[in-house]
């Protein structure tokens, strides 16, 4: 069932799940006071939810069944205390059933790469797009998720656009965006609008929230993928590396995990970030991070809007200019990675 509800602000909206049999779905307002009373008591004095308990709870704020009072106060209380991996998993667990399901195209010889893009560009240029054109050239099915625009950035969307690359809204275009070797970008709002719609609270509270970190961990194919995922701060490496090798279910496919350039999940042209693999809870690191100086430094883009790194990437893409080393070896990790997932499939 593909439902596309209208995200608007506040929590009275009802979102219907797309997977999910609504009609045994609980209606009826959560008093989430119990929950509040345990993760509300600061970084030091907060407890975690167990992973039933986190299901619980997120599942009625998806649903529109907590009140904006106590959302409020849930969302600031996780924001304090930080998520642990129980509580993690217990999120995406609720989460699956209001995920879009996608699939691809039958005869590919690559398992789907997922890369969610949140942050855009601030400082350096964006180079999500050629990674994701990279990817897709080779043949491998690309699904690139995350918001249409981010304020004082450029997001990934802006350079698709500027690429003439469509933003799509169902999973029949996903799918043909795939068979023709493009790599498909599905804004997040039409992914999951119940969690578009806690993302958006961002611009009431003035922070992030949970579901910041959620929608980058999210596996919306029938079948295994590779997702890319990425980290800012050190905290997160250690909660992601327990979640990968302890909760991630296997059958949703491998992980790398790598921090970000500026928060997206492409290599960086300078040294290359350290790539851990998770493969069935089994971490290895991919690729160790770089420690002396480039011999030669890359050619990059001269300014970080969209149109010019759109034109730049048009370039590397056409022979012109070289792919940069880092991502070059990405995509081969990537491709190699998909296509063994594919064939143990």
């Amino acid at each position: 069932m593909a439902l596309y509800p209208e995200i608007v602000e506040g929590t009275g909206l009802k979102f219907s799940p797309f997977t999910a049999n609504s009609a045994t779905e609980p209606t009826e307002p959560l008093a989430a006071a119990k929950f509040i009373k345990e993760i509300g008591r600061g970084k030091d004095g907060a407890r975690s939810m167990s992973q039933a308990d986190a299901a619980m709870l997120y599942t009625a704020m998806l649903a529109g069944r907590v009140s904006d009072l106590e959302l409020g106060g849930i969302l600031l209380s996780m924001r304090i205390k930080g998520e642990s991996i129980e509580e993690i998993a217990g999120f995406l667990q609720a989460a699956q059933p209001y995920i879009l399901p996608l699939q691809t195209p039958a005869d590919s010889e690559y398992a789907p790469v997922v890369i969610p893009t949140y942050n855009g560009a601030r400082k350096k240029a964006n180079l999500t797009p050629l990674l994701a054109l990279l990817l897709a050239r080779r043949g491998v099915p690309v699904l690139v998720h995350g918001v249409r625009t981010d304020a004082g950035r450029v997001a990934t969307a802006e350079i698709f656009q500027a690429l003439d690359l469509p933003l799509l809204s169902t999973a029949d275009q996903v799918l043909e965006q795939m068979q023709q070797k493009q790599p498909a970008f599905m804004p997040i709002e039409s992914l999951s609008p119940a969690m578009a719609h806690l993302l958006s609270l961002r611009r009431i509270l003035g922070v992030r929230n949970s579901t910041h970190t959620l929608v980058k961990l999210l596996q919306p194919f029938t079948m295994p993928a590779l997702r890319l995922s990425s980290y800012t701060h050190p905290e997160y490496l250690l909660m992601l590396q327990d979640y990968f090798s302890r909760c991630a279910p296997a059958e949703a496919g491998d992980v790398f995990l790598m921090r970000g350039t500026e928060g997206e999940t492409v290599a960086s042209t300078g040294r290359a970030q350290q790539i851990d693999w998770f493969h069935a809870g089994q971490g290895t690191t991919l690729v160790p991070a770089q420690q002396e100086p480039l011999a030669e430094v890359p050619v990059v883009p001269d300014s970080i809007d969209a149109a010019t790194t759109a034109a730049w990437i048009r370039s590397v893409l056409a022979g012109n200019i070289a792919v940069p080393e880092n991502i070059a070896a990405q995509v081969e990790h990537c491709a190699s990675v998909a296509r063994s997932l594919r064939q143990q499939g």
